[in-house]
């Protein structure tokens, strides 16, 4: 009986981590950014990699290799803009570099793509290559 009430514990506490891990950064939705295109309402941060990005990014977004350095000059003057970072795939945590770094300059309202450039492309919606 003592193992089971170590397993459970320990489960739990997984559990909690996970959780509290999972809801770091708020999730917005394919068609919220898709509404947010072309407006200056957002700024959307692609974490894939440029040669991923240069492959294929979410219209508009920045490529977080290029702008990190400078992050503080690229990112709007008004701390509470919306930040948007996304990387490959839901199960992806690269997103986290980004959305940290915006945070840690003050960024109060950042949210994560879950869905990744990969449920982009699932959805049907269009990409910006680099030639």
């Amino acid at each position: 009986m003592n193992i089971l009430k170590k397993s459970v514990a320990l489960l739990s506490s997984v559990l909690i981590a996970v959780t509290a891990f999972a809801g770091e950064f708020p999730d917005i939705s394919i068609s919220e950014v898709k509404a947010l295109l072309g407006t200056t309402k957002a700024t959307i941060i692609d974490v894939n990699g440029t040669d991923s990005y240069n492959s294929g990014h979410v219209p508009g977004a920045l490529n977080f290799d290029v702008v990190e350095a400078n992050l503080a000059k690229v990112l709007p003057e008004n701390k509470d803009a919306l930040i948007i970072a996304y990387c490959g795939n839901p199960r992806c945590s690269a997103y986290q570099a980004a959305a940290k770094a915006a945070e840690k300059l003050g960024y109060k309202n950042v949210k994560h793509m879950s869905a990744g450039i990969a449920g982009w492309k699932k959805a049907g919606e269009k990409t910006e290559a680099v030639k």
